[in-house]
């Protein structure tokens, strides 16, 4: 999994020793060290330039003991004044300086002064399913704009995203979704006290990049996720990397196969590095990308496709979804050119990605054999699944749509010349990376002025830009942002036609 590391350089841009803490309003703190009194107890944060931050605070039990595998718990109340200056140890996963399963801590940040209630933006990470934290962006950036945010963690790899039933009986039934749980109790407890530090519960915006996106889509299918939240924002996601039940067992039996001693003792007690290693070993023998993933007809998602989500659980929500033109040069770098295997795909078997790929040469003539490999994974992995959230929301009744595609393409860099996968974070969190020219800088705010323009409900067009109008099946207007932003009807019309009907995994 060294591909999910070198994907934490490229999001390491967060300044986060400069982030700002929490606010109560009722206490109207002036000093560096304000209080929050949350429905468990008081929180002491920091303030810095402007912004409260408030760290490390937990949603959920301790995954740990008894828990260990088991679904989420609601965090239990505690005395006298708790310290909220320290970010909590990031979630168990391959390579991470500060990580441990005790993980489910969110982290809030607030402007110092609020005169009103705020809108809330949830962040969700990324990383594959197997890694990432919510240190990974700066949520002072958002909170400076008068957002409050909210940074959470969740389980990885086989911690949140393993059936452990076949191997632990009946009672560890639907545990491929604890991450997704996590995620719920966050929001849970986000619904539950952001108003104490200044937010406003009934505009609460969940917002991810790539495995967060995809995490975005299914938590829009989970009714128990209903009331916690009124809009989404989707980057580089897609609702398709679910599994059936049959499936989840499938994975579960692949990596208990290098287990010498399967009795229930033997694996609670496994000591959680060598879970992680376990972990990799069957990463690598997979047979396709991405083995560890939720779980669809269960308790929590009992619909495995995406179109689920037309049973209206985000009806009435609004929505901003949207990719960067080439995600998989992230990916295949200097191997663009070489034939896609199995190993590539997430979504799709070789014979039938093959089929589809076959027929860019006649839409993309004059493209490189190397450009038309990254076009086809990136329409593979992310883009025509998110199109499909998009339809997905829409027939269910879906509120207000957007959908963008990041144009711009990177100055520098070993993916320069590209709009790769993770490129828009720069832009998003206005941390873009060094050697990016002035024009970069100016695209930069105005993405960040329109994701904040949408989480406070208003329509997300940004300084500069056009009108940015909404989004259905039939034109599918688009923005396409780069160096003269443009809005786009029907953009890419005769690649996305060759993936009608195709029939993701």
């Amino acid at each position: 999994m060294s591909t999910v590391w070198t994907r934490r350089q490229v999001l390491q841009y967060a300044a986060i020793t400069a982030a700002g803490t929490a606010f109560h309003p009722l206490l109207a703190q002036t000093s560096s060290r304000p209080q929050v009194k949350t429905k468990l107890g008081t929180l002491v944060g920091e303030e810095t330039n402007g912004i409260r931050r408030f760290l490390g605070i937990p949603f959920a039990q301790p995954p740990v003991g008894a828990l260990r595998f088991r679904a989420t718990q609601p965090a239990k109340p505690w005395s006298g004044m708790r310290d909220a200056t320290k970010f909590a140890a990031s979630a168990m996963q391959p390579s991470h300086p500060h990580q441990s399963e005790d993980c489910l801590y969110l982290n809030i940040y607030t402007p110092a002064k609020i005169d009103k209630p705020r809108p809330v933006f949830v962040w969700i990470h990324g990383g594959g399913f197997t890694g990432g934290s919510p240190v990974d962006v700066d949520g002072a950036v958002f909170a400076h704009d008068g957002v409050i945010m909210v940074t959470v963690p969740y389980r990885l790899g086989v911690f949140g995203f393993l059936d452990w039933s076949p191997l632990l009986g009946p009672d560890y039934a639907d545990s491929a979704n604890n991450g997704l749980r996590d995620l719920v109790m966050a929001l849970r407890w986000v619904h539950e006290n952001i108003a104490a530090f200044g937010g406003d519960p009934a505009r609460v915006t969940i917002g991810g990049q790539s495995a967060g996106a995809k995490l975005i889509a299914f938590l829009m299918a989970v009714e128990e996720a209903r009331p916690y939240f009124s809009a989404m924002i989707s980057e580089s996601g897609g609702g398709e990397r679910i599994l059936d039940t049959a499936g989840a067992h499938r994975v579960t039996e692949a990596f208990a196969s290098q287990l010498t001693d399967r009795s229930r003792n033997a694996i609670l007690a496994l000591p959680s590095q060598q879970l992680i290693a376990l972990q990799q070993r069957m990463i690598e023998a997979a047979p396709g990308n991405f083995p560890l993933r939720v779980q669809g007809g269960g308790q929590l998602l009992p619909h495995r496709a995406i179109p689920a989500l037309a049973a209206g659980n985000s009806r009435g929500k609004r929505l901003l979804i949207g990719t960067c033109r080439d995600e998989n040069a992230f990916y295949l770098g200097d191997h663009a050119a070489e034939p896609i295997t199995q190993r590539r795909l997430g979504n799709a078997t070789e014979a039938q990605f093959q089929a589809v790929l076959a027929n860019y040469a006649t839409v993309y003539p004059q493209m490189s054999i190397a450009d038309r490999n990254i076009r086809a994974l990136t329409a593979e992995e992310y883009w025509v699944p998110s199109i499909r959230v998009a339809e997905a929301h829409k027939q269910g009744g879906g509120g207000a749509t957007y959908v963008y595609r990041l144009d711009e393409t990177a100055a520098t860099g070993p993916h320069k010349g590209t709009s790769y996968h993770a490129y828009d974070l720069g832009y998003v969190f206005e941390h873009l990376a060094t050697g990016e020219p002035p024009a970069a800088q100016t695209l930069s705010r105005e993405m960040h002025t329109a994701w904040v323009s949408f989480i406070q409900g208003n329509v997300p067009a940004a300084n500069g830009l056009p009108t940015w109008p909404q989004w259905n099946a039939k034109q599918r207007t688009t923005m396409l942002f780069n160096a003269t932003s443009q809005v786009q009807q029907q953009p890419a019309e005769a690649e996305l036609r060759l993936w009608d009907g195709f029939p993701f995994a």
